[in-house]
């Protein structure tokens, strides 16, 4: 009698466990973004997806270095690469700096704007869009031809990325390979720049209260860092001045076969590193891995990278 008790509640827990060993995998992330306060800014880190990257082959040094220092960190190549965009409310405007690749790359990224309402915004409330730089992954985001994804937004650069990458001469006059650098960043701001809202700037300008852009060229002509700075806390967001934390922190001196002025790039780079260092404020880069934001500190001839302690805005 005993026995056909206990046979029921066996016979239960033997099916409830089928069941849940039986839950199919779900195999992709949720929408990314994560959420900080600077001063009385509040600053949103949109990931756009990720993107396989052959860092061996792509990084100026030597490829088994490369793998022997990836390994050490628990990589490999290529490398699942981030690619990060910067929303900061000042309170008075909607500020979106980069805008992911959107189509241009496939289909591990163009997330961006499925991490922005993710957290809460409609593409319609960004008021001003500030790209680092015109490389697909950057400004691939704002929309095909005419159909712009945050129709209500000025969009801004600086004019030595806009007379390159949006000139037709360079486009006729790039190779077959070389043409998709170009038609794509023409194709991406045409909506904008047909409503009177492309207004690229010159150098070093106050964007709006509280945000600025300062020239870093060389990893493009015009490529651009911006400062971010409310209540004497600070912000600075990197662009590509660096693709890989776990080479380029320990060895600044690597650059990249992305850039367009290798001696150019690595000088900003290091001058950007060893002043945020030296400063301690927040720095960010559009390729570090999510949520990307973090300080630098100086470690024998490199720098080491704290990221960000995980909070709650309170």
């Amino acid at each position: 009698m005993i026995l056909k008790k206990l046979a029921l509640p066996i016979a239960i827990a033997a099916i409830a466990g089928t069941a849940h060993a039986a839950a199919p995998m779900v195999k992709h992330q949720s929408p990314g973004f994560y959420r900080m306060a600077l001063g009385d800014f509040e600053v949103t880190v949109l990931n756009d997806g990720t993107v396989d990257l052959p860092m061996d082959k792509l990084l100026h040094q030597k490829a088994e270095k490369t793998v022997k220092t990836l390994e050490q960190h628990f990589l490999k190549t290529p490398v699942e690469t981030s690619v990060n965009a910067f929303l900061v409310n000042t309170g008075s405007k909607l500020v979106l700096i980069d805008t992911g690749a959107g189509g241009l790359f496939g289909p591990t990224l163009g997330k961006l704007v499925q991490s922005l309402k993710a957290a809460g915004y409609q593409p319609e409330q960004v008021d001003e869009i500030y790209i680092s730089h015109l490389h697909g992954d950057h400004v691939g985001g704002l929309g095909p031809l005419d159909k712009p994804a945050f129709p209500n937004a000025v969009v801004r650069m600086d004019k030595r990325d806009a007379d390159h990458f949006l000139s037709k001469v360079n486009l006729e006059k790039a190779g077959a390979e070389a043409k998709g650098n170009f038609q794509g960043p023409i194709n991406a701001v045409a909506a904008y720049a047909s409503a009177g809202k492309l207004q690229p700037f010159d150098g070093n300008t106050e964007l709006v209260p509280g945000v600025r852009s300062t020239s870093s060229y060389g990893h493009t002509p015009g490529h651009t860092t911006y400062v971010v700075e409310s209540k004497g806390q600070k912000l600075v967001l990197m662009g590509d001045l660096m693709h890989n934390a776990a080479v380029q922190f320990p060895d600044p001196s690597v650059t990249i076969q992305f850039d367009s002025d290798a001696k150019a790039a690595l000088a900003q780079r290091k001058a950007a590193f060893a002043e945020a260092a030296k400063q301690g404020y927040w720095m960010a880069a559009a390729h570090l891995p999510f949520p990307a934001l973090g300080h630098l500190r100086a470690e024998g001839k490199g720098y080491k990278f704290f990221p960000v302690n995980y909070s709650v805005p309170r």
